[in-house]
């Protein structure tokens, strides 16, 4: 089984309720959903959003929408997808998609190709993001489940607990890796949500593609870039993985004794 799991939360400090945020008549999550069902690589999917009560509201909306659910930890995302895989019934063998909830552009023809790359290459671990040559927004990962369930008993870090897979890369030699990478390097080209500007961006790519193309790929949103290359300084200036950055930070002031606060 190749399960999705994609996680979402009401919660974030930049641009709170981000998930659920309208565009084209749909929320942010509708539409990211709509776009991995369209992978042909998929078996099934679970948007894994956590117990606390400003997420009852995602849970409601995959309630409404039939979309299967599981809520679980905010802060250790990795006990939330392990536990989501569990319930999943996931066993060696199967592998876990990991995607984030910010990413509506998400390409299903990219997460094929990661997929593909995992079985042909046999590894534990593949991924588009290590190191990334796709734009931000477009990141895929999978591992199989039993590489899951190690990260989840051995990781202890903030940043391998809040960020599900840093254990599993920053460990070559337990877990063995592969990228799926293009020829031509888009990784400073910004397409997730994590800010005001970011959704503005969204916006108007959805706005120009959805209604003639519903399933519009990378290469579309290419040519939208192409013919309006202002967009690209709307949210020019935002660093790629500031969250993870953030917890690495964190992770220094715990060694060196010190206390992170969040900002």
């Amino acid at each position: 089984m190749n399960l999705v799991i994609m996680q979402a939360r009401m919660g974030s400090s930049r641009l709170p309720g981000k998930v659920l945020m309208k565009v084209c008549g749909r929320s942010l999550l509708e539409l990211q959903y709509e776009r991995i069902q369209a992978a042909v690589k998929v078996d099934r999917i679970i948007v894994a959003t956590t117990s606390g009560a400003s997420d009852d509201a995602i849970a409601q909306l995959c309630k409404n929408q039939n979309i299967e659910y599981f809520q679980g930890s905010e802060n250790d995302v990795l006990d939330r997808f392990y536990q989501a895989a569990r319930q999943a019934g996931c066993v060696n063998g199967d592998s876990i998609i990991r995607v984030t909830g910010d990413c509506p552009l998400l390409d299903p023809e990219v997460l094929d190709g990661v997929v593909d790359l995992f079985y042909t290459s046999g590894v534990d671990y593949a991924s588009n993001i290590n190191p990334p040559t796709f734009p931000d927004g477009l990141d895929v990962e999978i591992f199989n489940y039993k590489s899951l369930a190690r990260a989840w008993r051995e990781a202890s870090l903030t940043s391998e607990r809040e960020h599900v897979t840093p254990y599993i890369r920053t460990h070559p030699e337990l877990f063995s890796q592969a990228n799926y990478s293009r020829a031509s390097d888009l990784s400073d080209l910004r397409l997730t949500v994590d800010e005001p500007e970011d959704l503005e961006i969204i916006r108007f790519i959805y706005e120009s593609l959805y209604p003639q193309k519903p399933l519009f790929l990378l290469a579309d949103v290419l040519q939208v870039i192409d013919q309006n290359p202002s967009l690209l300084e709307i949210n020019r200036g935002f660093a790629r993985n500031e969250g993870y950055e953030k917890s690495l930070r964190e992770d220094q002031l715990v060694r060196s004794g010190g206390k992170a606060h969040d900002a």
